[in-house]
Order: C-alpha cells, then structure tokens, then sequence
C-alpha cells in the first residue's frame, strides 16, 4: 500500500501534522489509499479532487474530512508554488483512546460515529468557525516540540477530547445529531482485506484461509485489492509489519529477533533486511538513533 503521507516512525496512538505544505509533485503524490485509524482533514489552502466511496467532493480552503479505519479515498491534488497543498492532520487509533470518552456520553457518542458510524457525508466546509480548531493545532503543535516521551500519551489524551469537543459543533451544523442506534458503515472488500490482514498480519500469509473467511475467490482478492489500492496484498503486508516492528523498537526491550516474530516473520535476517530497504538502517540502529532524539 502507498500511504502518500510520510509518518513520523513513533508508536501510532496519534499522528499529527500542522499546517503541512506541498508545493509541488514531488512533495506529493496522490494515489488510493487506506489506513488504520480515524484521520480527521483539515484543508487550509489547496484545490482538487477527494474520492471517496465512489463519491467526488471538491478539496478547497476550509474543508474538513474525516477518514474512517480502512476507508478507501483518493486526494488528487493541482498544486504548484502558487497554489500550495497546505493541510493539518489528526490521525488516531480509537482503541486506545476509547477509555478516556467514558465519563462523556454525548462526546462518547460522537467518538464511536465518526469511528464505525455510517455518515453520509465525510466531508463539509467551515467558513469563519475554524480557529478555534487551528487555535488547538497550533498548541499542540508547539507542546510536542518539548514533551518527553512519558508524557505523549497523556498530552495526545487531553488534545483529543478537546479537539473532539471543539469539532462536534461544527459537525452538528452540517450533520443531523448523531442518536445512539446508528447505522455502521457497510466496508468495502478491499476494506473487509485490510481488516482480514490487520487480525492475521503475525501469521504467514495464506490467500486460501483469506479467500474462505471472506468468501472470495484468491484471485478476485488480489485483483480487487491491486485495483483498489495500487499495491498487491504482500506488499502492504510488508509495510504493515514493518509499522508494528518500529512500534515495537521504540516501545518496547524486546530483542529484535523476538520482534520479528512478533510481526510474523520468523527469519531474523531476512526482516533486518525488509527493515533496512524500507527505512535505510538496521532496526537495532533505527532503535538507537529513535532513543537518542527522544
């Protein structure tokens, strides 16, 4: 899979970005993808092209959109130095934060649809009521800068919630308040694959155990999944192994041979060399240069 945003290489409890600027091609390539995680976008200057569920929204200043867990979209973007791509990002996994929205039960409720809920639309376009949402990115943004690593997740935590409580509004202006008998949003295949992967991903790869448990024939799953993608089924196998093995150099004392078992590759020479063609250096330098910085 092509994931045209470079993440940075910590542990994924939120990713996020500020004010983001492309201003060419080579700074970024669109193509079809789909994550892990809730992605919430925040367009600040750009024009182009958003598909998603086969759906065409116009990308413009002040659009906000919402990527739900292994949702197929495609961002085609005209950029050049005059019309720059300039975006914020806030990517998270919902599992980990689902505990701190207990005591909230309306924000609880907008949580869990925006994370599984069927919405209607993913996108909408804010005006004049975005600073309070730019106010918080731009906090955030200079807290990071100083925070030790120990206190990254309560940091991430608290934003959150409150970032979370800052957007609701905005979506219930544009949006019918969500009710707590919601309707899930029905995957598409290619989604139900990645789901597939992201259970079995520590486990040799067998398209015929795929193919029974989703009920489709392994040739239709690589030729769905290369179509709806760009990438076969190995491919994003290996980046997503090669994710959970930086997670795990960077959160954990394991050695690197039991991390790579960990992510389902039991010859420790062929993952350090997976590891060094993706990232360019061995996971035990990888692991020293991340604790060096952090």
């Amino acid at each position: 899979m092509t994931y045209n945003e470079q993440q940075d290489l910590q542990p994924f409890h939120l990713y996020f970005v500020y004010k983001r600027t492309s201003t060419n091609t080579d700074d970024y390539q669109g193509t079809f993808h789909a994550h892990q995680g809730v992605e919430i976008l925040i367009v600040h200057e750009g024009k182009g092209t958003l598909i998603i569920d086969q759906n065409s929204y116009e990308i413009k200043p002040g659009m906000i959109c919402i990527f739900q867990p292994f949702q197929l979209h495609h961002i085609q973007i005209e950029i050049n130095e005059a019309v720059p791509f300039v975006r914020s990002i806030v990517h998270y996994e919902p599992s980990i934060f689902k505990a701190y929205f207990d005591k909230w039960p309306i924000l609880q409720s907008f949580f869990n649809h925006i994370h599984n809920g069927n919405l209607a639309s993913p996108r909408w376009y804010e005006q004049q009521d975005l600073q309070s949402l730019i106010a918080l990115l731009e906090d955030l943004d200079k807290a990071l800068a100083a925070l030790h690593k120990n206190d990254f997740l309560e940091e991430v935590s608290l934003f959150l919630i409150t970032f979370l409580r800052a957007l609701k509004p905005l979506w219930d202006t544009q949006h019918k308040p969500t009710s707590r008998e919601q309707l899930l949003r029905k995957p598409h295949q290619a989604e139900s694959i990645m789901e597939w992967l992201q259970l079995h991903y520590k486990e040799p790869l067998r398209l015929d155990q795929m193919s029974k448990d989703l009920h489709l024939s392994p040739h239709h799953l690589s030729h769905l999944f290369k179509e709806c993608t760009g990438s076969s089924i190995s491919d994003y196998l290996t980046v997503k192994r090669m994710q959970e093995a930086v997670h795990l150099l960077t959160s954990s004392k394991y050695t690197v041979a039991h991390i790579a078992e960990e992510v389902g590759i039991t010859n420790c020479s062929h993952f350090c060399k997976l590891f060094k063609t993706h990232f360019g250096t061995t996971p035990n330098q990888f692991r020293k240069q991340w604790h060096m910085h952090h």
